[in-house]
């Protein structure tokens, strides 16, 4: 598989405070890759840093071959990375339909809208019956399926997600990984953030550990699960 994105060497952080300094990656295509970590690791800040939300300090983020650190968050979507942040951050007042719509930004996006939203509709049936609903009135589970949903209007080939478990039910939960299974299939690759270690792994082929602002650990899928400190810090064995 060829890599999609080479993160190498990256430092980032807010006004005088490093959150992550010296972290180095890549994703592969057609992969699954969770960053997985404590609270407080650098694992937001790092999806942030890749999608332009944040400056490169040190470092350098490849994309496909080609260099995006320093360009713009609108132009790195345009090249295919959609980005869906912890906490889904939907425009409450406006319809599922208008937050959905709000994803498909680029020319190609723009042009396959209708293509793209029967086939989120078919991922999220949920999503289809509340089309018409404000996004403030959904439950947590159906907003975080409509954050996904919209990422995807983008028609990115990654998709990276930060904490979509966060504040869900377990059965809610179960369904989204369920979901992102589907995404992944179909052939987006997903780069995932994610504090449900035991969740994360089950889905991604692999991981890297970042802890205390750096890569401490990295594996297959398999390898992570059998470490003695994966089972001690994360999984509680």
């Amino acid at each position: 598989m060829s890599t999609l994105l080479r993160v190498e060497g990256v430092e980032a952080g807010y006004g005088d405070l490093t959150a992550v300094r010296d972290v180095s990656f890549e994703v592969r295509a057609g992969e699954t890759v969770a960053l997985i970590g404590a609270n407080g690791a650098g694992k937001t800040t790092t999806l942030r840093a890749i999608g332009g939300l944040l400056p490169v300090r040190r470092g350098a983020v490849h994309w496909d071959g080609e260099r995006i650190d320093g360009l713009p968050s609108a132009r790195i979507v345009a090249r295919g990375i959609a980005h869906v942040p912890e906490g889904r951050q939907l425009f409450p007042t406006m319809t599922v339909g208008e937050n959905l719509e709000l994803g498909a930004t680029g020319p190609e996006a723009r042009a396959r809208r209708a293509e793209t939203l029967a086939w989120v509709c078919r991922l999220f049936p949920r999503l289809a019956e509340r089309m018409r609903q404000t996004a403030g009135t959904l439950s947590g589970g159906e907003q975080q399926m409509c954050a996904i949903g919209r990422g995807l209007m983008a028609r990115p080939r990654l998709l990276m997600l930060d904490e979509p478990s966060l504040g869900l039910a377990p059965v809610v939960v179960k369904q989204i990984f369920a979901n992102l299974a589907e995404i992944n299939r179909e052939g987006t690759t997903i780069l995932l953030v994610e504090q449900n270690v035991a969740r994360a792994l089950g889905l991604a082929h692999r991981g890297y550990v970042l802890e205390s602002g750096g890569i401490t650990l990295s594996g297959p899928r398999d390898t992570l699960l059998a470490s003695a400190h994966i089972k001690q810090a994360y999984l509680g064995v």
